[in-house]
């Protein structure tokens, strides 16, 4: 709102007023002038001017703008008018207007579409790929307007440099990204500067409830931060990392992140003051100042596996891939389990090094002890074929030199091959995207491969072809997460079959019987969902493959194998199960009449129970299979964006000038060379 004034002889408010809103809407007027340079001169998919003015008339009609709205100030300034503080943020107003192209394409998939007739199936995938296409390019632009400093490459890499990284090339090859406006390798350099810029070497510590995980942790940093003694419900893992002070972060799904102090850590992770999760914790990172938590060493303490807390167990599985060493604790006191040799099964198959420790070690002597750890090894060697060292632990004190062998004879020499192998993966991405751009830029230079060589229409068809093949497999997923969700009853039906049968064959272990029933049944209705997105990322891989060969570009995506983002899949955990069914009199029943008694007596005592976690598997499934297929989505489009670019090169016919020639000619030298300097050289810190 203007100023006013009293004076007689000055303008009055409402004159004020009248002045400046001329003044805004002339200013508006200049910016659609603006707008009239601006569009005539870019490449809109929709023209909308023609003829547009050379680069220096334009630069004179700018200047003459800017001289104009100098004008406007000083006549506002001059009649006490005070020119209002800008009203929006420019990035919010951004990320809104992005919010409703999202909207836009929204309203363009198939069963929306069918309100103006009919869609021919041969074209609903393509629809839906196109719809998906457009939402992730929307989503990119997004994401990098919402993280704002941290997506400034340039500053990152100075920062990297000022701690003695040798950055060469990525400065050279960001220089030449933002130069030639390839925003398609920007995603691609912003996640080696990621790598790049941390040294975390994650240990995750797996474990039945009770094994000792929270004390053995405790003592390693030599602080008593974890509580003991209480069952971990909250479906995140918690992560300790080294910090000057201490500090606990915690994030939730329904508020803002919250910094307190570290003695609060019990409220977030422990069942009696956190149940179910109520306070939606979705992560939780303990900061202090411990000396085996620097070099970027993270300790996680992860929810018990077999816990009551049915989400916290199926999250711990989904949490194995993302560690660097998973560490499974086995207690001493108790003996191996199932959920142990499943864990170090997952952890190998995700090609994850696993370490087997023996908590408790103290409770056993040395003969009872031995003999526990070549129990351990054999049943590890038998079922899974594989032959890992079991280490002997203990927090007491005079057990202690168990675990420091441990620590220095494993720990140590595991992190520091993990540095070396994340310097040579980190070679080989730079290599990637150097090649990635220098056949950018070629393309640009030299038109090659010859665009009427290449089929561009159908290529951009078959990547959208593909697209679309996602959200088809999303449907069926959360279609069958649905069906899971309703599976308790047919899986009681199925285990007082089982039941019947094996009480003809003389078992009487109820409990272990119906349990293995419940798991199998649910394993079963599970199953479409795996091999359905096991079956898109082949899908998604052969049509890269295809595509970076029709172009005749290098394979850029070879290290990359979309399957890889394909985790353990949740599992049914029926609990406890408490049945009390005796076969003495049924077995006298017909067969028909048996199973009915059977199935009504086990639902009469465990229906409730049976129902309930297999609603959690029905949930824990939907969710998994919407992050799994984000990150399959994800990962194909980082590199599907590449083709597209160079698709869209193809298309384009405007020439480029003498100087951008020259630029992009001194550029690929540029390249060449820190090419060949960086031969021997991988960005180290």
């Amino acid at each position: 709102m203007a100023e006013t004034r009293t004076d007689p002889v000055g303008l009055n408010s409402s004159q004020q007023l009248h002045l400046l809103s001329s003044a805004q809407h002339a200013d508006k007027l200049l910016a659609e002038i603006e707008s009239i340079l601006t569009a005539s001169r870019s490449r809109s998919a929709f023209p909308k001017y023609k003829n547009p003015l050379p680069p220096a008339q334009a630069k004179v009609v700018e200047d003459y703008l800017s001289r104009i709205r100098a004008q406007i100030v000083r006549v506002l300034e001059s009649q006490d008018v005070a020119v209002p503080e800008p009203g929006f943020e420019s990035v919010h107003s951004m990320r809104v207007t992005l919010a409703f192209i999202r909207i836009a394409f929204q309203e363009c998939t198939p069963d929306r579409m069918r309100g103006y007739g009919e869609v021919a199936e041969s074209k609903v995938r393509e629809l839906n790929g196109l719809v998906d296409e457009m939402i992730a390019a929307v989503d990119k632009l997004d994401t990098y307007l919402a993280q704002g400093l941290a997506q400034d490459l340039e500053a990152r890499l100075e920062n990297l440099a000022r701690t003695g990284a040798d950055v060469g090339l990525l400065s050279t090859l960001q220089r030449i990204i933002a130069n030639h406006g390839l925003v398609e390798f920007r995603q691609t350099l912003a996640m080696i500067l990621d790598r790049l810029e941390s040294k975390h070497f994650e240990i995750a510590l797996f474990g039945r409830v009770s094994s000792g995980k929270s004390s053995l942790l405790n003592h390693i940093v030599d602080r008593e931060i974890l509580p003991v003694g209480v069952n971990p419900i909250t479906s995140v893992p918690t992560r300790l990392v080294f910090g000057d002070s201490p500090r606990l972060s915690i994030w939730y799904a329904d508020r803002s992140p919250e910094r307190t102090d570290l003695v609060r850590l019990p409220e977030f992770v422990s069942e009696q003051q956190n149940p179910a999760n109520s306070k939606h914790v979705t992560r939780i990172v303990a900061e202090l100042p411990s000396a085996r938590l620097k070099d970027g060493v993270v300790l996680v303490d992860t929810p018990g596996l077999g816990s009551l807390a049915t989400s916290g167990a199926a999250e711990t599985l989904a949490y194995l891939p993302r560690c660097d060493l998973g560490v499974v604790l086995i207690d001493a006191g108790s003996t191996l389990t199932e959920d142990d040799l499943a864990t170090v099964r997952t952890l190998y198959e995700a090609g994850i090094p696993a370490s087997l420790l023996l908590s408790k070690s103290d409770l056993l002597n040395p003969a009872d002890r031995e003999q526990s750890l070549q129990y351990i090894s054999g049943q590890v060697r038998s079922q899974l074929g594989l032959t890992i060292p079991i280490h002997p632990v203990s927090i007491e004190a005079k057990q202690s030199s168990l675990l420091e062998a441990w620590l220095s004879e494993v720990l140590l020499p595991l992190y520091e091959r993990h540095q070396q192998l994340a310097r040579e993966s980190l070679g080989r991405k730079v290599g990637s995207l150097r090649e990635a751009v220098v056949t950018a830029l070629r393309l640009r230079l030299d038109r090659a491969p010859d665009a009427n060589s290449v089929d561009v229409n159908q290529i951009d068809s078959a990547l959208r072809q593909a697209v679309g093949r996602i959200a088809e497999v999303r449907e069926l997923c959360l279609q069958t997460a649905q069906t899971v969700r309703e599976e308790g009853d047919r899986a009681l039906e199925a285990a007082a079959d089982a039941l019947n049968a094996k009480w003809s064959e003389g078992s009487s272990d109820s409990t272990a019987v119906v349990e293995k029933e419940l798991v199998r049944i649910a394993a079963e209705s599970s199953r479409t969902i795996s091999t359905a997105l096991n079956e898109l990322a082949t899908e998604l891989t052969e049509s890269l493959r295809s595509t970076s060969d029709a172009l005749e570009l290098e394979n850029v995506h070879q290290e990359d194998d979309l399957r890889a983002a394909i985790k353990e899949m949740p599992r049914l955990d029926p609990g406890d199960l408490k049945i009390d069914i005796h076969p003495t009199l049924l077995m006298k029943l017909a067969k028909r009449t048996s199973v009915h008694q059977i199935h009504s007596g086990l639902k009469r005592q465990i229906g409730a129970q049976v129902d309930e976690a297999f609603l959690n598997l029905g949930r824990m499934l939907d969710s998994w299979a919407r992050q799994t297929l984000s990150e399959l989505q994800r990962r194909f489009e980082t590199h599907a964006d590449t083709y597209r670019a160079h698709l869209h090169r193809l298309r384009t016919h405007t020439g480029l000038s003498n100087s951008e020639q020259a630029a992009m000619r001194e550029d690929l030298m540029a390249l060449g060379a820190s090419a060949d300097k960086s031969a021997e050289a991988v960005p180290v810190r």
